[in-house]
């Protein structure tokens, strides 16, 4: 029975999921507007890194007994194993993307505490975004058995490249998103608070901060092209794909105030992710014929993020010593 159930989520699931994830974001809002613009501390974003993960974990357990009461132990034990593997991948993956945005930040000499609106919404334009990209997903697979090769292969050659490039600083000055918008739009020189546009001589205009964000949402959308056909050589449901993505990026804002100070002290995690997605790739390369356990999925992730962040941590040691 269990290999028949490629779809756990219904109309219900899917509507109270995401009014879960608008009340989730409604409060942010609400906490934002109440606290005011602040530098966020590392104890703070500590803080709330582990109530996204401990939230995660809940919905892990409450999917584990709902598919149990639905399909039976069998399938629930697979379908929760699924979820688990689907956000450690996209939460590994979440932090080459942590890694992008500091460099955008330190460009463009955005202050900490207006850093918080930005990402704000740059976290709600992914979640719209990634929605969208897994439904298409969703259907290229059910349409094109043959998409899991194309993904496999994308995949290893993105891996690859990462591998290679990993530690290259990237000049955003170069960016040709960047040189279209300042030659194509009204931009101020200077900040205006937390405004993104203000009127000035009767014109609208945007401010460097609306740059910041534009920039944020298409580094969103670059790294979702990457981690979504990732998960999908997890497991096809898209209930689990999407449920996963969502709760590994609701916590990305938290992920990025922790680790904006010390960036520098992880400089050998972009090789451990670079395996990882070349490993995904392989997977989905020799679905045809082999089929690799879930758990030992699970295993390898889980140790190639710990294995390159404690190596990470110690060669920064040393070398500071």
């Amino acid at each position: 029975m269990m290999n028949e159930i490629t779809h756990t989520g219904t109309p219900i699931l899917y509507l109270g999921f995401s009014v879960l994830v608008v009340t989730l974001l409604l409060v942010d809002f609400l906490l934002l507007r109440t606290q005011g613009n602040h530098k966020v501390s590392v104890k703070e974003a500590a803080s709330w890194s582990v109530v996204w993960v401990i939230a995660s974990a809940v919905f892990g357990a409450w999917f584990w007994w709902y598919t149990n009461k639905t399909y039976g132990l069998e399938v629930a034990n697979q379908k929760t194993l699924e979820y688990f593997a689907g956000y450690l991948i996209e939460k590994g993956l979440a932090i080459e993307n942590v890694f992008i945005w500091i460099t955008i930040f330190s460009y463009f000499s955005i202050p900490p505490e207006l850093q918080k609106r930005v990402l704000l919404w740059g976290v709600i334009g992914a979640i719209l975004m990634r929605a969208v990209l897994i439904y298409l997903g969703a259907l290229l697979i059910q349409q094109f058995s043959w998409i899991f090769y194309f993904f496999g292969l994308f995949l290893v050659l993105t891996g690859v490249k990462m591998f290679f490039f990993s530690g290259q600083k990237s000049d955003l000055g170069d960016n040709p998103i960047l040189k279209w918008l300042r030659s194509h739009v009204a931009i101020s020189k200077d900040l205006h608070g937390e405004k993104f546009s203000i009127i000035e001589n009767g014109k609208r205009i945007f401010t460097p901060l609306a740059l910041v964000l534009v920039l944020v949402e298409v580094s969103d959308l670059i790294f979702a092209v990457d981690s979504i056909p990732a998960i999908f050589a997890v497991t096809t449901d898209p209930f689990i794909v999407f449920t996963s993505n969502i709760f590994a990026i609701l916590g990305l804002r938290a992920l990025y105030f922790l680790l904006a100070d010390m960036a520098d002290r992880f400089h050998l995690l972009a090789y451990g992710l670079a395996i990882i997605v070349t490993l995904v790739g392989v997977k989905m390369l020799m679905m045809g014929f082999y089929k690799v356990p879930i758990v030992v999925m699970l295993g390898v992730v889980a140790a190639i993020l710990v294995g390159s962040i404690v190596a990470s941590l110690m060669t920064t040691k040393k070398s500071t010593k």
